[in-house]
């Protein structure tokens, strides 16, 4: 291929129209096509990354194998594409503005005014091109909406970058609104009209329109929007509300939109389109034989998109397992030692989710003493996993005070400490144990049966750590580290081999799950949960 090409997907109107999942089902459909395809976002907030935000601020931080702390959509990203990301894919305001001030500390301008046009838009259009020379088609998300302020030097980068490359190097898809008015009885496509209109403003005419609206669009409306915004009425493409995100890519190629991408970029058709996989794992979702309930234990549980990787891995292992999961969501804020037995009724297994902080910890502890117990299928991830230890090294080996240091700084029995070379760190961002590290897992243990293998690498997100001076007591009394960082010792993975199934993992395995390949770890948790069940 001569060169890459760029494909901009923007938004208008109104926020979470899902400009993510139409950015992966584009990607999916290239690559189906024998197209490399990676895809970047370009977030306009001023945080450096998402590390330090809340999750109801923004939903889960996603990270990636290079440990970069990044925004959700790149999670929708690899599960669509099945394609790693990296620091590359996730770009914000905040870390443009860093770099470009650090270049003028150093003395790189040379005493000239730094000014947003050009310094702070040639820093954007050149992480525009940071991923381009590994892949055929670099697609790339600008976040927020056209008009929004913080999003004007992006789409300013845009009209440059557009104007700097060959015309059919790039293009762009706008995503925009079609709402329906019950009063009036009508589809109105006037927001799509204003929102192509901004756009067109500030030099950028998109090439296709992707129109969000609860039902299909009429043909009669596509030629409507297509006439008023400078469109070919086939390039008006009509996204409505779909019953799962993972039938949008059918939908998109239903209306032929590949074909539209690859005309416009005189793209020549490499392979027929391959989509047989996606529409097998589409059609076990949508067609279980059974179905179990997981009850998910966490303190986000209002912000479901809190947890989403760990929601979407559940789908790609109930898909594998023709297993429809219904999770059912519990505060951890709620559960006490009277009242966790009714909160957890008519779950087949439970999941403790990772997280941050004091609050919820006692609820998850009381859920974990009755799943032991009470011999229920359990999965800690994270926070999950060290509030395993802790309530094992509490009611098991009678250490009443163990605790985690990040909870209880004096606490005589620290079974979680914090890590050692996270001691002397000051700054918060960006300065966890991120990223991919290796794994050797213990012959003959749940995990290493779960994995099929004795070696993995996933990804972590954390700075405290099983404490090893509590290892020899803690497996004499039955839980077993049954997965070692083979350069730290690190205790990766505890479980109770005598128990149906109870794994705690201080990694994120939900990271790496997709949908065409389905996390392990999910897969085997619930087939627990469905033996459980049927037992």
């Amino acid at each position: 291929m001569a060169s890459t090409k760029y494909i901009f997907v923007t938004g208008g109107v109104t926020s979470s129209l899902g400009k993510g999942i139409i950015a992966a089902s584009i990607g999916r459909l290239l690559k189906s096509r024998g197209y490399s395809v990676t895809i970047q976002k370009f977030d306009p907030y001023i945080n450096v990354d998402p590390g330090t935000l809340n999750p109801y601020e923004h939903g889960e931080c996603y990270v990636t194998n290079d440990g970069a702390e990044t925004d959700l959509d790149l999670g929708h990203y690899e599960r669509f594409l099945d394609t790693p990301t990296s620091q590359a894919n996730n770009v914000t305001t905040g870390r443009i503005y860093h770099t470009v001030i650090n270049q003028e500390r150093e003395g790189k301008f040379l005493g000239k005014t730094v000014q947003v046009v050009p310094h702070i838009t040639n820093e954007i259009k050149h992480n525009f091109q940071l991923v381009g020379n590994d892949y055929d088609v670099v697609i790339t998300e600008i976040g927020g909406c056209v008009g929004d302020i913080e999003a004007l030097p992006f789409i300013e980068a845009l009209r440059q970058f557009r104007w700097d490359q060959p015309k059919e190097n790039v293009m762009v898809v706008h995503l925009t609104l079609v709402p329906y008015l019950k009063a009036a009885g009508e589809l109105k496509t006037k927001p799509t009209q204003h929102s192509v209109k901004m756009l067109s403003e500030a030099g950028v005419a998109p090439d296709i329109l992707v129109c969000r609206s609860e039902e299909e669009l009429p043909q009669g409306i596509r030629r409507k929007i297509g006439s008023f915004c400078n469109v070919d009425e086939k390039n008006v493409i009509s996204s409505w509300d779909a019953e799962t995100i993972y039938d949008v890519p059918l939908l998109m190629k239903d209306q032929e939109l590949d074909e539209r991408i690859l005309e416009r970029l005189d793209l020549v058709t490499k392979e027929d389109s391959n989509l047989d996989p996606w529409k097998n794992f589409v059609y076990k979702f949508k067609n279980p034989t059974q179905e179990v309930t997981i009850a998910l234990i966490g303190k986000y549980v209002e912000l479901q998109d809190s947890y989403k990787s760990i929601t979407e891995a559940f789908i790609h292992a109930g898909a594998h397992n023709q297993c429809q999961v219904k999770v059912k969501w519990v505060q951890s804020d709620n559960l006490t030692e009277e009242s966790v037995a009714k909160e957890l009724e008519g779950a087949h297994a439970v999941l403790v989710a990772p997280g941050f902080g004091q609050r919820g910890v006692e609820g998850k502890l009381e859920t974990i003493k009755y799943v032991r117990e009470n011999n229920i299928p359990f999965f800690g991830i994270c926070l999950g996993m060290q509030c395993a230890v802790i309530e094992f090294a509490r009611n098991v080996l009678s250490l009443t005070d163990a605790a985690s240091a990040e909870m209880e700084d004096g606490t005589t029995n620290p079974v979680i400490d914090i890590m050692e070379e996270q001691k002397d760190i000051t700054q918060k961002g960006g300065t966890m144990r991120l990223g991919a590290y290796p794994c050797d897992l213990k012959e003959g243990s749940l995990i290493a049966k779960a994995y099929g293998t004795a070696q993995i690498e996933e990804r972590h997100r954390h700075r405290y750590e099983f404490n090893n001076k509590y290892l020899a007591q803690m497996e004499e009394a039955g839980m077993i580290a049954s997965g070692i960082n083979p350069e730290t010792g690190l205790v990766e993975v505890v479980e109770i081999p005598t128990h149906k199934f109870f794994v705690g993992t201080q990694y994120h395995p939900e990271y790496k799950s997709t949908v065409i390949n389905p996390h392990p770890l999910f897969v085997a948790f619930v087939q627990a949960a469905i033996e459980n069940k049927n037992n």
